[in-house]
C-alpha cells in the first residue's frame, strides 16, 4: 500500500461521494398508510359471528332473523371494542411515531432491526452535500462558505466537462480547511499551564441542559433511555468487559464532556478573567425528545432560539460575537441544520449568531471551518494511565482468528449504499476469512459482542451509514481492529485533532465505487495485507492513536497519555490564544 496511491484514491472517492448525493439524493419514499395495515389486521363483526359456536340449523327465515337480531347486538358491542382500540392505536401513532414514519426511519427501525437495538436511533438522518454556491461559481477562495437557502447543485449550473473540476475544487478546499485545523494543533499537555486562558463555564438555566437529561425515561417510545445516559452520561457498567466499560450511547457526548469541562484546572469563575466561554447546552437530547413525537418545526427549534435570545444578553457573547465560545454537540452536524422542506432535525446552526462560535461535533458539516469533529463516545472510559495500558496489552494479545468482520445492517431503501454489496462477499467467504454480524437481528444490541468481534479481527469493514461518518470507526479502533474504509469522509476530513493527516498508518482504503461497480472483492483484497503490515498498522493504533480517541470518566487523571478530552480542550485553548493575539494586534 503505497500511501500517494491511497490518497489519489481517497480525492477521486471524495469526487464521487460529492457526485452521488449531489446528484441521486432524493426525499424518502412515503411509507403505506398505518390506519390500513391496522385495520387490515382488525376481524370484522362477520368473522367474530362466524367463529361462535354452533347451533342446530333453523328454518331459513327463523334463521335469517335470528342471525339479524343476533348479529345486530353482537355487531355493536363487538365493533365499538375494536374502535375504541383502533382509536388508541392511531393516537399512539400519531404522537409518538409520526417523525418515524416522515423521517424514513419505519422500515429500518420497526421492520428490520429490534426497537432495543439503540444503532436503531441514528437512522433517517438526511446529510446534504449540496456545494455552496461561491464554490461552484468560484467567486471565493476563502476556506469558509455560508450556506445559501437555496444551494445550486451542480448538475443544474454548469456542463458536463465542468462537473468534475467543480468537485475537486470542493474536495480541494475541504483538504486546505482540514491540514489548517491540523496546523494549529496543539502540542502537549497544557492543562496544567493556563496561563491566562481562563476557562468559564455558563450556568444555564436548567431546561437547556439538567431538565433536557431529565426526559430520558420517555425520550424513546419504547423503552427507557435513562440507563444509557446515566453515570454522568456513561451509561450502566459492563461488568463482562471489566472496569471502565459502559452501556455508553453514540449520543451521549454532550453530558460526558460537561461533567470533565466542571473539572477542567484553567476553569475559572469569574467571566472577566475568562478567555474561552463553554456553552453547556444539550443541543442532542433537544433532537432526540422530539425524534419520535408529532410536533411542527417550530416546536422543535423553539428550545435553541430560547438559547441563543439568552447568549446575545451576556456582556462576554456581545464583546466577541461568540467568536471565543464553543458548544459539544452530540449529534451530526446535518441534525442541527433542518432545511425548509424537510422535518428532519433543527435549525440551531442555521442562526446567523451560531457562524461566529467553535461546534464540536460527532460528524462535521465540510463547508465551515467552525464545525470540528471529535471521535465519537465509545464504551470504554478509563480512570488512570494503568487501565489505558491494561487494556493495550489486553488487545494486543488478543487471537486474531478473522481476516475481516463486519457489524451492521443492509440499507434496502439506499440502492447506492454498498453494504449489501459487502455482506454478499462477507457471507460468501470462508468463515476465517470473513464474520458478518447482522444488526437486523439484534445481534448488536449488546456492545460485548460488537468489541469482541472486533477484538478477534484484522481488518473491519466500516462503510457509510445514514451519514459518512459511524461510531463503529472508533469501536474498531480500541479494540486494535485495523478500518477498512471506503468514502474520506467517513474519517480522513472529519477529526483533525485527533487522526494523523496520513492515514495509511491506520486504516485500509478502498473506493466504493470500485466496491458497487463490482471491480474489487474486498476479502480478496485484503488478503494481500502482509502479516507485516497489519502489525505495524495495529502497533500504531494500539500505542499512538488508541489513548487520545477514549474520555476518560468524570473523576480521571492521565499523566502519561493525553484523551480524547484532553487533546479537545488544548486544540480549544491554543486556538482562543491565536485569536487572542490575532485581536491585540
Amino acid at each position: 500500500m503505497q500511501a500517494n496511491s491511497v490518497s489519489n484514491d481517497s480525492q477521486r472517492a471524495s469526487m464521487s461521494k460529492l457526485q452521488i448525493f449531489l446528484e441521486n439524493m432524493q426525499p424518502p419514499p412515503p411509507v403505506e398508510n398505518q390506519e390500513e395495515r391496522l385495520e387490515e389486521t382488525l376481524p370484522p363483526p362477520e368473522m367474530a359471528i362466524s367463529m361462535s359456536k354452533k347451533r342446530s340449523r333453523l328454518p331459513k327465515r327463523a334463521e335469517a332473523e335470528e342471525i339479524f337480531s343476533f348479529s345486530s347486538v353482537i355487531s355493536k358491542l363487538l365493533c365499538r371494542i375494536p374502535a375504541v382500540l383502533l382509536v388508541l392505536v392511531i393516537v399512539f401513532l400519531w404522537s409518538s411515531s409520526t417523525t418515524v414514519i416522515s423521517g424514513n426511519i419505519f422500515h429500518l427501525c420497526v421492520s428490520s432491526r429490534k426497537l432495543n437495538n439503540l444503532y436503531c436511533l441514528s437512522a433517517g438522518t438526511q446529510p446534504n452535500f449540496e456545494i455552496p454556491v461561491s464554490i461552484v461559481h468560484n467567486t471565493s477562495n476563502s476556506i469558509v462558505d455560508d450556506f445559501v437557502e437555496n444551494p445550486v447543485r451542480i448538475s443544474d449550473n454548469i456542463t458536463e466537462n465542468g462537473r468534475d473540476g467543480v468537485v475537486a475544487n470542493a474536495v480541494k478546499i475541504v483538504q486546505e480547511q482540514v491540514r489548517a485545523l491540523r496546523s494549529r494543533t496543539a502540542n502537549g499537555n497544557s492543562g496544567g499551564h493556563c496561563n491566562g486562558r481562563g476557562l468559564f463555564v455558563y450556568d444555564l438555566p436548567p431546561k437547556f441542559n439538567k431538565e433536557l437529561l431529565a426526559q430520558c425515561y420517555d425520550m424513546i417510545p419504547w423503552m427507557n433511555f435513562c440507563k444509557y445516559l446515566s453515570n454522568e452520561g456513561l451509561g450502566e457498567p459492563i461488568m463482562k468487559l471489566g472496569k471502565g466499560w459502559h452501556q455508553t450511547h453514540q449520543y451521549a457526548l454532550e453530558p460526558i464532556f460537561h461533567s470533565r469541562v466542571l473539572k477542567h484546572p484553567c476553569r475559572v469563575y469569574d467571566q472577566n478573567e475568562a478567555k474561552l466561554f463553554y456553552v453547556p447546552f444539550y443541543g442532542g437530547l433537544d433532537i432526540l425528545r422530539w425524534h419520535f413525537k408529532n410536533v411542527s418545526g417550530d416546536v422543535k427549534d423553539s428550545l435553541g432560539l430560547e438559547l441563543v435570545q439568552w447568549l446575545q444578553s451576556q456582556p462576554p457573547w456581545m464583546k466577541n460575537s461568540g467568536k471565543d465560545h464553543v458548544f459539544v454537540l452530540g449529534k451530526i452536524s446535518w441534525d442541527f441544520r433542518r432545511k425548509n422542506n424537510t422535518s428532519w432535525g433543527t435549525r440551531l446552526l442555521e442562526h446567523d449568531q451560531m457562524q461566529n462560535p467553535v461546534k464540536l461535533l460527532i460528524e462535521r458539516q465540510p463547508w465551515h471551518s467552525n464545525d470540528i469533529g471529535i471521535p465519537h463516545p465509545t464504551h470504554f472510559h478509563p480512570h488512570s494511565d494503568e487501565d489505558i495500558m491494561k487494556w493495550q496489552l489486553k488487545i494486543m494479545k488478543s487471537k486474531r482468528n478473522n481476516l475481516v468482520s463486519f457489524a451492521g445492517a443492509a440499507r434496502p431503501g439506499a440502492p447506492e449504499n454498498i453494504r449489501s454489496v459487502l455482506i454478499k462477499e462477507c457471507v460468501s467467504a470462508d468463515t476465517w476469512k470473513c464474520r458478518f454480524l447482522d444488526c437486523d437481528s439484534g445481534a448488536c444490541g449488546q456492545p460485548e459482542s460488537i468489541i469482541e468481534l472486533f477484538m478477534e479481527s484484522e481488518f473491519c469493514l466500516q462503510p457509510p451509514g445514514d451519514s459518512p461518518t459511524r461510531k463503529s470507526v472508533f469501536d474498531s479502533l480500541v479494540s486494535g481492529c485495523i478500518p477498512v474504509l471506503f468514502d474520506p469522509f467517513t474519517a480522513y476530513y472529519q477529526y483533525p485533532w485527533h487522526l494523523p493527516e496520513d492515514h495509511t498508518r491506520y486504516s485500509v482504503f478502498i473506493d466504493q465505487e470500485e466496491v458497487r461497480s463490482m471491480e474489487v472483492n474486498v476479502v480478496e483484497r485484503l488478503m494481500k495485507v502482509s502479516v507485516r503490515e497489519r502489525e505495524d498498522m495495529r502497533r500504531y493504533i494500539v500505542y499512538e492513536l488508541l489513548p487520545g480517541l477514549l474520555y476518560g470518566d468524570s473523576t480521571s487523571k492521565f499523566d502519561k497519555f493525553q484523551d480524547a478530552f484532553s487533546i479537545t480542550m488544548n486544540n480549544l485553548l491554543e486556538r482562543i490564544s491565536i485569536l487572542d493575539s490575532t485581536s491585540v494586534n
